[in-house]
């Protein structure tokens, strides 16, 4: 299908798209047709532009003024541009060697296509022909759309987040698509903005050197000289008599002072300190950007041109007879308004300045929205568990660092050097985790601690780890969240995540274990997993969609995720908040095991009495005691089998510390009480348990309701019925 005709003077370019039409209606679905406009320009021998429509009619597009869009992400475009029979030569020159490789130029037509895969923004279509006459650039600007957000909306919003948290993740380099940006006084200016200033103002600026070398401003100062008589233009009064007494001699000289022009002007030692620093730092990046893969061909050459005439110009004979820069003592109107002054000193003075990416003029590029979504994702996780955990700043300790990678750009470290806990009075509550990458082999450096994957590498983008200590001291409940940019449809009024994404879940869910090295075993470890997508929909429709039911039926599902979307992300908020609340016995007792297993959901307690004779008294009052024994009757009542922890009360204080029970055993009243007695009663059988000091429940001792004891001995509870046994001390 034919979407746009440019008429030209030396050509004439069509662009198509198969399927556009299925394109248009996903993206109208997703964003809203009265969203779907681009603005368009061109440089100058464009006679007409037109727009196609599915039904045949067309319109005629004016530069500057918004029109149905064109360009999506994720769409291939195939482009043909027929030149008139005096273009010779022509190509396509896009910054990527790869774009180039697309065209090639053949009886007058250069046809190639284009796919801006996750890129969106604005863009720009170059041609670089030859005729009879000179080499011609042609240019046609335009907008890329995103068919799933709102790129003037969304793409904003995310930008901001992720720009308040990390200053400058967002930026990149060797992109199709750019951005507009502006100066900020609180914003940076690494080498990528430096670079991204001077690609806009290069030729500006050489055309100012040029033309302040050709006509400088000059200053005059007095010299000291000697001349003959006939040389004076004219006579000063203090040579008057030396002329009367040496008018006989036409050879003498006479020492007077004169006025000469002098290129040593504080305005053109500042040309050659700011041509000099410009040039050096100009040759250092294009160095750098010379050995990307993917840069052209075409760009490396203008790069390698503009690197040598800045070169030429600083060896012009011009600078032999200006001196060095010291600075300036006060205000120069002629660096502020003299023609090519004006344009050096404007330059110099962008490159040193800040930027942000508030709209404006100079252009930027940024990751693609891919990427940026999913770094969003995290930020807005970290922010919802803040929130839900009620924390103010100082409790979130951020261990994520950004990383350079490649030669401008940065990235947020993986794994371990992603880190931000979430503490409370020096108490872990929580810790969430970007991209981690997790094999049996290699875990320390972008993994997550004592979590491994047998089998192949598993890359979740977000893991949460929630920490409990209800049942174990620093016991963490291990959440999984990807972030997919991508919707599969739309299915009753609510945009539907990718299949595929689910069945992934499933996999990391089943794939990825906790090393136990105190046991030597494997544990498995998620216990839910969960997509993070950019959809839409009502949220009363959201809440009874399939992908949002089976949250609660089996721990795998998605929540729709995208900026300014408050409705449906307190789904996601309200989740988090309940993952938070529960109790970890109830938590467990929830995951469904496999056929043929059990869940140890661990909500037995058992109190038993202990009195001031028992070997380990001291030790439960300190809390390191190892051993419990009972007398010599045990209830029949309690189950052995299924306790799994046990508080002692201390006779006269009350209950505690919980230990976990790692073994139940039997031994005699000799070992029990560690006495040399040799009788009946030493030879007795006493149960023994064998345990492991856990946590404290209470702060302080507290009794217990005598009413609920067994043989006045012990008690035998659950953890969420163990307020209805405990006597809270007032």
């Amino acid at each position: 299908m034919e979407l746009l005709t440019i008429e030209h003077i030396d050509f004439t370019m069509i662009v198509e798209c198969s399927k556009f039409d299925r394109i248009w209606s996903k993206a109208k679905s997703n964003v809203g047709e009265d969203n779907l406009l681009s603005t368009y320009s061109w440089s100058e021998g464009v006679m007409s532009v037109k727009r196609t429509f599915e039904n045949g009619t067309d319109i005629c597009i004016e530069q500057g003024v918004p029109a149905p869009a064109v360009f999506f992400d994720n769409a291939d475009y195939p482009i043909w541009i027929e030149f008139g029979s005096h273009v010779k030569n022509a190509q396509f020159g896009s910054i990527l060697q790869n774009d180039n490789d697309r065209f090639s130029f053949r009886r007058h037509i250069l046809a190639g296509f284009i796919n801006y895969k996750n890129e969106i923004g604005r863009s720009e279509i170059q041609l670089i022909y030859n005729t009879d006459k000179e080499t011609k650039t042609f240019r046609f600007g335009f907008e890329v759309l995103s068919t799933k957000l709102d790129y003037h909306e969304h793409w904003r919003a995310i930008v901001e987040d992720i720009e308040r948290e990390y200053r400058m993740l967002s930026l990149d380099y060797m992109r199709r698509t750019f951005h507009g940006f502006s100066p900020d006084t609180k914003g940076e200016h690494p080498d990528i903005i430096w670079w991204s200033v001077f690609q806009g103002e290069q030729q500006k600026f050489i055309r100012a050197c040029k033309n302040i070398i050709d006509r400088p401003r000059h200053r005059l100062h007095g010299e000291e000289t000697y001349v003959r008589a006939d040389k004076l233009k004219q006579t000063p009064h203090d040579i008057e008599n030396r002329l009367v007494e040496h008018r006989r001699e036409a050879a003498h000289l006479y020492r007077i002072e004169q006025q000469i022009q002098s290129n040593d002007t504080q305005e053109n030692r500042f040309l050659k300190f700011a041509l000099q620093q410009i040039s050096k730092r100009y040759e250092e990046l294009r160095q750098r950007i010379e050995n990307i893969k993917t840069a052209s061909d075409t760009m490396k050459a203008a790069m390698l041109g503009t690197s040598n005439t800045l070169r030429r110009l600083q060896r012009h004979p011009f600078f032999r007879t200006v001196g060095r820069f010291k600075g300036m003592s006060q205000e120069s109107m002629v660096l502020q308004k003299a023609t090519g002054y004006s344009q050096v000193y404007r330059t110099w003075n962008m490159l040193r300045r800040a930027y942000s990416l508030n709209d404006g003029l100079y252009r930027l590029q940024t990751k693609d929205i891919v990427t940026l979504y999913e770094i969003w994702c995290f930020i807005e996780v970290s922010h919802i568990v803040k929130e839900q955990l009620r924390l103010d700043d100082e409790d979130v300790e951020h261990r994520n660092r950004m990383e350079m990678n490649g030669v401008f750009s940065w990235e947020l470290g993986k794994g371990e050097h992603s880190r931000i806990l979430f503490r409370k009075d020096g108490v872990e509550l929580a810790e969430l985790v970007y991209n981690p990458k997790n094999t049996e082999a290699e875990n320390d450096s972008v993994g997550l601690k004592d979590v491994v994957v047998p089998t192949v590498p598993q890359k979740p983008d977000l893991v949460l780890q929630l920490t409990k200590n209800d049942l174990l001291q620093g016991m963490k409940m291990t959440y999984l969240f990807d972030a997919k940019y991508r919707i599969d449809g739309r299915e009753q009024g609510v945009d539907v995540p990718p299949e595929d994404a689910i069945n992934q879940m499933h996999r990391y869910r089943d794939a990825i274990y906790y090393r136990d090295y105190d046991a030597n075993a494997l544990k498995k470890e998620v216990i839910g997993g969960y997509i993070l997508f950019p959809g839409d929909g009502e949220p009363n429709d959201v809440a009874v969609s399939k992908f949002y039911k089976t949250i609660k039926e089996v721990n795998i599902g998605a929540f729709p995720l995208r900026p300014k979307d408050t409705e449906n992300r307190k789904l996601l908020e309200q989740f988090v908040e309940e993952l938070i609340h529960t109790k970890s016995y109830e938590t467990i007792a929830h995951v469904i095991p496999q056929k043929g297993a059990y869940v140890e959901v661990g909500n037995r307690v058992l109190i038993g009495l202990v009195k001031e004779d028992n070997t380990q008294y001291q030790k439960f009052m300190d809390g390191t005691a190892t051993l419990y024994y009972t007398g010599k009757q045990f209830p029949t009542t309690i189950a052995l089998q299924d306790l799994h922890f046990f508080m002692p009360y201390i006779k006269g204080l009350g209950v505690r510390d919980v230990y976990e029970i790692v073994k139940v055993r039997t031994i005699t009243s000799k070992e029990a009480k560690q006495t040399d007695r040799d009788d009946a009663e030493s030879k007795a059988l006493r149960l023994a348990f064998e345990l492991r000091y856990v946590r404290k429940q209470y702060a302080d001792f507290h009794s217990v309701d005598a009413s609920k004891w067994i043989g006045y001995t012990f008690i035998d509870t659950t953890f969420d019925r163990l307020d209805e046994c405990v006597v809270i001390n007032k």
